[in-house]
């Protein structure tokens, strides 16, 4: 039974994604009243992101308060060898928050929290946010029916490809912001819950797909701010906690292409028509809302054409040389398929290379160890010195402007530490003031203009109000902290594997041993979650 009986819902986070001080000022409070009041009337503060500072990795880190190495994911693969799949939720190797309270017998309603598909048993409710397939299992089995047909259609993403118009690109935001809003109160009305956790994606997938649109971005915000005023209302929590996982901003540097710098070292070795990375298919693009599994299409007779011209040495880097020559970029993006594109690129031959980049937002170099990898070519005997001969070289590495690319670069055990520190890459890189954009792509040159105009910070935004010191100093908050901070909430100790400590707006009541973690494997079954990615820039091709 609970420790202590609390009237109504007792902590309610909010979890917006890539929002910032920053961000949130530029909207103001005309945008954004509601969240500007729980920044005003409470505590708030910069929220410290953790390496990497993306969705996959940084949520999990959230809500259990542990760092990769504890929790086991770095980014949105998973690696075996050379083969991969996108995480899921049974990638995530701790406890979460809602399963420590669920175990202290206190009920939760999650929605929309990234990677909690599919979801573990636990008292409460949970419906799963990014990565969960368009149609995700939830809990209780059968909750997505029971909401449809309270709330009406519920969707992880948008169905955005005939969306033209600002007004209307805006309206499908908005939509799936109402959505969450809509379905995690009439969750909270059927469980009544203790805890709470509503996260909202959009605030992060507008500065993806629409950096510089202040009117799509602005709609977004003011959707989610309607959607956490009536939440607030409707559930009265004694304690809110707003979170981001990360900021996100304009990058003012370069792009830097890793795999390139490794192939012109000797570290890369190359294919070209086959191998190397997956091959992310438009043609399955929007496989997601259609509910297709996976399995590549057949070739077109362009795509075979072109990747035997790759054979040969005919690669579309080298097209691409020609074509900027000429002046006709915007006629080739026009005319080309991705598909055919892709046929005729040269690739990471991971097998045969020495090191490499293979998800760029792990931010890593990977060493294809003997042992370790099926087809290793580093000695285990050589590990430590090519390992700091390539911190060495990436340290070293300037942008075409004479600044440093990265910050820090160093080996992944100053960074992680946990069961899982071997899944890590072996190198972390931490670009300079994440101004600079780390590519895994392979281009005939080492730098080029960022892929994407805006891209991730380190630093989020925090903001506790309610029952709690609104006096205190959030100076030096962590996302690793939120998860113990919701368990002092309820009177309870944090769990002594978690890395982070309680926020001082309530009492810490120390920490103590938690049952150690047990799960099953899962494989990510619908390749449109990868579509998705590759669409808002974290896979590429």
């Amino acid at each position: 039974m609970p420790a202590t009986d609390f009237e109504g819902m007792r902590t309610l986070v909010v979890g917006i994604d890539g929002a910032s001080l920053d961000v949130l000022a530029d909207r103001g409070e005309d945008v954004v009243p509601a969240i500007t009041d729980l920044l005003h009337s409470g505590v708030s503060g910069d929220l410290e992101s953790q390496i990497p500072p993306w969705t996959p990795s940084a949520w999990p880190s959230i809500y259990t308060g542990v760092n990769p190495g504890k929790h086991g994911v770095f980014g949105f693969l998973r690696f075996e060898g050379y083969d991969w799949d996108v995480v899921n939720y049974t990638d995530v190797r701790e406890h979460t928050v809602w399963e420590l309270l669920s175990d202290h017998g206190y009920t939760s309603v999650v929605v929309n929290t990234p990677v909690t598909h599919p979801p573990s048993e636990f008292d409460g409710a949970l419906v799963p946010g990014y990565v969960a397939p368009e149609e995700p299992a939830c809990h209780p089995e059968g909750l997505l029916d029971e909401l449809e047909a309270e709330i009406g259609e519920y969707r992880v993403y948008d169905d955005a490809d005939d969306r033209n118009t600002d007004e209307e690109i805006a309206e499908g935001y908005e939509e799936l912001v109402e959505m969450r809003g809509e379905a995690f109160r009439y969750l909270a009305d059927e469980f009544d819950p203790d805890f709470g956790f509503l996260q909202f994606q959009q605030t992060d997938t507008a500065f993806h797909e629409h950096p510089e649109n202040d009117a799509v971005v602005d709609a977004v915000y003011a959707a989610a701010d309607r959607e956490i005023a009536a939440t607030l209302e409707a559930c009265d929590p004694d304690v809110v906690l707003l979170v981001s996982d990360h900021g996100i901003g304009p990058y003012d540097g370069h792009e830097f292409r890793a795999n390139s710098f490794l192939r012109d070292r000797g570290d890369v070795a190359t294919t070209a028509g086959e191998g190397g990375m997956p091959s992310w298919s438009s043609i399955a693009r929007n496989r997601l809302q259609d509910g297709e599994e996976g399995g590549q299409p057949d070739p077109s007779a362009l795509e075979r054409t072109m990747s035997m011209a790759a054979k040969v040495g005919v690669t579309s880097q080298r097209i691409e040389t020609v074509v900027k020559a000429l002046g006709l970029e915007d006629l080739a993006v026009r005319v080309a398929p991705t598909d055919a594109i892709r046929a005729a690129s040269e690739q990471v031959d991971f097998a045969e290379s020495r090191a490499y980049v293979r998800d760029r937002i792990e931010l890593g170099v990977r060493i294809n160890l003997e042992g370790r990898e099926p087809a290793g070519v580093v000695p285990e005997s050589e590990y430590e010195s090519v390992r700091a001969e390539l911190v060495d070289a990436l340290s070293a590495v300037r942008t075409p402007d004479g600044e440093p690319v990265f910050e820090s670069v160093v080996r992944r055990e100053d960074v992680f530490d946990g069961p899982y520190l071997e899944e890590a890459p072996d190198i972390v890189v931490v670009p300079s003031e994440f101004d600079q954009y780390l590519s895994a792509s392979l281009r005939d040159e080492q730098f080029g203009p960022p892929s994407e105009p805006w891209n991730h910070k380190l630093d989020g935004v925090v903001a506790a109000a309610g029952d709690v010191d609104d006096d205190a100093s959030l100076a030096g908050a962590h996302i690793f902290d939120v998860a113990p901070t919701v368990l002092a909430t309820f009177g309870l100790p944090a769990a002594d594997r978690m890395d982070g400590l309680v926020l001082p707006v309530v009492d810490d009541v120390g920490s103590e041993p938690y049952p150690e973690y047990e799960g099953d494997d899962v494989t990510t079954e619908d390749e449109a979650v990868e579509d998705r990615l590759e669409d808002l820039g974290y896979l590429e091709r």
